[in-house]
Parts: structure tokens; sequence; C-alpha cells
């Protein structure tokens, strides 16, 4: 417990430290864009990256992982918020805390195992697409100034690390960008204050302002399931990339307890329902943001930019953080999945482009992520059901070989392959190579025998060593 803890904790505490604050700079543009995409005031989404920030510190299962508000959650609260006011999205947000506990409690993080390596490469490919369209926003009427402070801020993130390693090269990027937009009083650049006034306070505790009856609870359980389930499949989706970016393994449903916590709270001080975000979370670990301490600064970080230093993060130019999220792009996209198709089977990338797509066409992940494994359990289903059928006569009994899975699929082959031209009077079904999966198997299989048996044959099933 102790060495967990000073893992945690001491463990490369200067590059933990810069990390949390270079996922913060990320972290402040997106907040506050997502607060008014979800057609609320900027200080909810802040407060909610705040809350959300420090609950999963110590309560997550998942070291360095960014969870904030989230624009796939955002988008969901817009006609809750429009039709009923803000304070049903405050409970709402409670709501999802509370249902994204129990699905820690009762360990649904399992089934991310059903997730296939196709979906979660077409995930990332389909969020590095979105994060890029996303910014280009940002270019749109846009000086020349614009293109040329991005260009800087990529030269110094790819270049400055050659030389120096002792600040992450993005936090410097955005500390000279700031300053030099200042010095030399370039016009027309676009900074964060320009996205949002930020007159954030301290956040407070309040109740939500709604009448506790059935009526306001089928308004907001809607809201809040959808806001749950797509939570939990960025949230999770996202642990996996880490786990496998970091080699770590780590548990999936203490940080769906821990989101579910996290939401809880944020409800209480006025922000809304959050998960984690891919972006910012793999900037944190790439910068070395791998300990709880990469997010409580973070946390912190957000705090003191926003509430104390507001007129000062509002001079930062939109430049350096779009320079940053286009490194973070090209970061997470899996380029192999382009320029070497042939190193994976056909199916994954089929899988990989079917939820690319999907996830482009309707700007939602977890349909995305719904598609691609509904056509990779298609795709299992249709490979699995090819059933080998070998028919061989020893003497006057008639022997049929069966290879394969017998389920739903493949049930069919078996009454079409065993009806034809069986002119013996005694049958033997193999299955010794074969299993029996489901009930439509088992009813198909029964009615072969009961036709042979009632046109006079004698009729065995062989299942290894037993016969029925």
């Amino acid at each position: 417990m102790i060495r967990t803890w000073q893992q945690q904790w001491t463990t490369n505490v200067k590059g933990n430290i810069l990390a949390g604050m270079t996922a913060t700079l990320a972290l402040v543009p997106d907040s506050l864009a997502f607060s008014l995409m979800a057609g609320v005031p900027p200080t909810v989404g802040i407060y909610a990256s705040i809350c959300i920030l420090l609950v999963t510190t110590f309560l997550g299962g998942r070291p360095g992982m960014i969870s904030a508000a989230a624009g796939s959650m955002a988008v969901l609260m817009l006609t809750l918020v429009k039709e009923h006011g803000i304070s049903y999205l405050f409970a709402a947000t409670i709501l999802t805390g509370i249902l994204q506990y129990l699905m820690g409690v009762f360990k649904l993080g399992k089934l991310m195992n059903f997730v296939p390596s196709g979906v979660l490469t077409g995930f990332v490919n389909a969020l590095a697409i979105l994060i890029f369209m996303s910014q280009l926003r940002y270019f749109k009427g846009a000086p020349w100034t614009m293109y040329a402070l991005v260009a800087a801020t990529l030269v110094i993130i790819y270049v400055l690390p050659r030389f120096f390693k002792a600040i992450p090269s993005p936090l410097i990027a955005v500390a000279v960008l700031t300053l030099a937009v200042w010095a030399f009083g370039m016009g027309g650049v676009s900074r964060i204050g320009d996205i949002a006034v930020i007159d954030a306070s301290l956040p407070s505790f309040l109740i939500p302002d709604i009448p506790f009856n059935w009526e306001t609870l089928m308004i907001i359980l809607p809201y809040s399931l959808s806001l749950a389930v797509v939570g939990f499949t960025e949230t999770l989706l996202t642990h996996n990339l880490l786990d496998e970016m970091t080699g770590e393994r780590t548990d999936k449903n203490k940080e769906m307890r821990g989101q579910g916590l996290a939401n809880f709270a944020a409800g209480f001080f006025g922000g809304m329902a959050g998960c984690a975000l891919v972006a910012e979370s793999v900037l944190n670990v790439r910068m070395g943001g791998r300990n709880r301490l990469s997010t409580l600064v973070a946390a912190l970080f957000l705090f003191l930019l926003v509430v104390l230093a507001g007129d000062l993060l509002a001079l930062v130019p939109m430049a350096a953080l779009v320079g940053i999220m286009l490194m973070v792009c090209a970061a997470i996209f899996d380029w192999r999945s382009v320029f070497k198709p042939r190193a994976v089977p056909v199916s994954e990338t089929v899988v990989m482009l079917a939820t690319v797509g999907s996830v482009i066409l309707t700007h939602d992940l977890a349909i995305g992520v719904l598609v691609g494994v509904l056509i990779s359990f298609i795709w299992f289903a249709v490979k699995a059901s090819r059933l080998h059928i070998h028919s061989e006569w020893e003497g006057s009994t008639r022997i049929y070989r069966i290879e394969g899975q017998l389920f739903f699929a493949s049930a069919a082959v078996l009454d079409e392959r065993i009806e034809q031209g069986c002119a013996a009077d005694e049958v033997h079904i193999d299955l010794s190579a074969s299993k029996v999966w489901d009930h439509t198997a088992r009813l198909s299989l029964q009615k072969v025998v009961e036709r042979l048996a009632k046109d006079g044959k004698q009729v065995t099933v062989l299942t290894g060593e037993k016969r029925s």
C-alpha cells in the first residue's frame, strides 16, 4: 500500500507536474467550447472539469487519465437545457453519476473485452479526424498570422525536444507564442478570451432547484441513461488505449465507480456530466504524466488559471492550442492502418473503416463503436458458421462426421446436408469434432433425428464417447 502510494505521488514528480500543466492548457478551450455546445454558461464546463479531475484523481482506476467535460456528452444535454432549464441538467448529472457508479459495482467493465482491436483502432482514428475537423473552425476568416503561429507552434513542439527536454515542448510553445503575440501587438489573432468571457468564481455547493417527484425522474432519466452509456463507452475505450500505451493493466470497474462519484459530485457543484478525454489523456501520458499526481496538478492548475488568473489565460492565442491539438491528432492516429493495411487482417480493416465512417457521419463515438462491434460479431458468426459434413460408409451404415460449430447460423446446413439421399437403414451422426452451442442447433439436430427415424432408419448420435 505504501509502495503504491509512493509510486503514484513521488515518482517522476517534475515530469508529472509539467505534464498535468500541459494537459490543462489543452483542456481549457475544450471545457469552454463544450459548455457553449450544451447551451450553458462557460463556468459549468470549468466547474465540471475541476470537480471530475479531483475526484477521479483519488478514486479512479486509471492513473494519468484526464476526465472532464466532454463534447460527446455535451451534445446530449442541449435539448434538456432548452426545454427544462439548467437545474434539470444538474439533476441529470447527479443521476448519471449514480448509474455509472452502479455500472462499476456490477462490473460492466468486462464488456470492453468484447471490443475487438479493429473497433479500438477505428475509435482513435475517428477521434483524431473529429479533433482535426474541430480545429478548422479557428482558421475560418483568420489572417495569415494564424497559419504562421500554428506552424511556429508545431516547429517548437517537434524540434525543441532534440535540444531541450527539461520542460514539455507544448508548454514552452504556449508561453513563447503568448509572449510574442502580446509583445508585438499582433492584431486579428484569436485568443481564449474571444471564445468566452472567463469570469469564474469559486464553485459552491448547491441542490438542484427542481421538484423531487416521479415526473422529474421521467424527464431526466432518458438523458442520464444516454449520458451514462456514452461516458461509459468513451471512458473505457480511453482506458484501454492508455493501458496499451503504458503496458499496464488497471481496474476498469474501479474507474467507472470513480467516474460515477465524480459526476455525482459535479452535479452538486454546478457542473455538467463528463468522461475521459482521449486527446488530453494521450497528451498527458506522452508528456510523462503517468501517475495520479499529474491529474491532481491538472485540476489545481485549471482552478488557478480560471479563478485566479483568468485575465492572463484569456491572452493565450488559440493558434498555440490548435497546434497542440494537431500534434495530438498525429499522435493518436494509427498511421499503420493507412500506410500498411496488409499488416492487419482484412476483417479488422473493414471494421475499422466502418467504425470511422459511422463516427464521422453521426459525430457520435458510441454509435461508431456499436456499429464496429456489430459488424465484428456478424463477421465472426459468418466465419464460424462454416460447417463441414463428411459422409462415408462403414458396411451398411452411413456415417456423417460433422466438423465445425453448430449454432443458429449453421444449423440449417445440418438439416440440408443430411437430408440428401440417405438410403442406409442405419445412420450415425458423429459430433465428436463439433459442438452444439444453442437451442436452435439442438432443435435442428432433433428435427433431423426425428425425420430419419420416421423414415424407418436407426439413428445414433455420437458425441465423443457418448451415444444418444
